[in-house]
């Protein structure tokens, strides 16, 4: 029997807040929810917590006091601090989970987040590469290969997160195995070490240039295990390196890589939802980041 689902477990409209959020806590860790949502929902009930009378039981909040809450929000906290469209939205879905868990569960008798309104937001259009500093970054790299102090990480790189679209995370886990340089296909298999991740792993081809380099690079560093065996920041300072050399002023980075890879891909005729495919998104994310995509493109970038 789940041991929060189950009868056995006392949940009832009496329950303190407190209490109510720790068996909740226990069920997100059973479905395998990450960390960083669990951390994220957990805060946002401790502040409604403090924010409504400290002897209060989830029987008794009520749809009235789930609104005040977020107005109490919106204007600061009482500190001038107002929370951000982003953080709103994600605490106006925290509510919405925890509630509608009790309710499901039927641990109280009706559910005061259900008549809440959920905010949608948009965050602004990313910065992207144009098509002539996206040439003149990709010219510079491959300067980088042959110069006096010659290095093909840039390149690498660089063309790996164009052809690819892959997020940092991903870039960061690629193992020399993972790149498959067969006479009738070349690709790299996006793959996570997590059970629960798996449904993201994805097939993605590289481009014969990319394909071209990859050698050199691997002898030049003698890699014989991951990709790219240096930090984070390391590879971010490569990127930054590129436009620097490049004299593009935009600040080069993972996120724009991914975004100038699925436009490389829109204005190539590529089908959307391959590009969503090859983004390793759901649908659902795929609705404003093709908005996005559309808006870029009408911006001639």
């Amino acid at each position: 029997m789940n041991q929060i689902t189950g009868q056995s477990i006392h949940i009832d409209p009496g329950t303190s807040i407190p209490a109510a959020l720790n068996y909740w806590e226990v069920y997100l860790y059973d479905k395998k929810r990450s960390k960083y949502t669990i951390k994220s929902f957990l805060g946002d009930l401790r502040l409604m917590q403090k924010f409504l009378p400290p002897d209060t039981t989830i029987g008794q909040i009520t749809t009235p006091d789930l609104n005040r809450f977020i107005d109490w929000l919106e204007k600061g906290r009482g500190r001038n601090i107002p929370c951000s469209p982003k953080s709103l939205t994600r605490r106006i879905t925290s509510l919405k989970s925890f509630f509608g868990w009790l309710s499901t569960n039927s641990r109280i008798a009706s559910n005061p987040a259900e008549a809440i309104v959920q905010q949608t937001v948009i965050s602004p259009l990313p910065n992207v590469l144009s098509t002539e500093e996206l040439l003149k970054a990709l010219e510079t790299a491959r300067k980088m290969m042959v110069d006096e102090k010659p290095d093909s990480r840039p390149f690498v790189l660089l063309k790996l997160l164009l052809d690819t679209g892959i997020k940092k995370s991903e870039c960061l886990n690629i193992r020399l195995n993972h790149i498959v340089l067969g006479d009738n296909e070349k690709y790299l298999f996006v793959r996570y070490p997590d059970q629960k991740d798996r449904n993201k792993e994805r097939k993605i081809n590289l481009s014969e240039e990319f394909v071209s380099a990859y050698p050199r690079y691997i002898e030049e560093y003698q890699l014989s295990d991951m990709l790219f065996p240096w930090s984070q920041r390391r590879l971010e300072y490569i990127l930054e390196d590129i436009g620097k050399a490049a004299q593009i002023e935009k600040h080069i980075s993972f996120s724009m890589c991914r975004w100038n890879s699925a436009l490389i891909d829109l204005k190539s005729g590529v089908e959307r939802d391959l590009i969503r495919q090859k983004l390793g998104i759901s649908k659902i994310q795929w609705r404003e980041i093709d908005m996005k995509l559309k808006e870029l493109i009408q911006k001639h970038i």
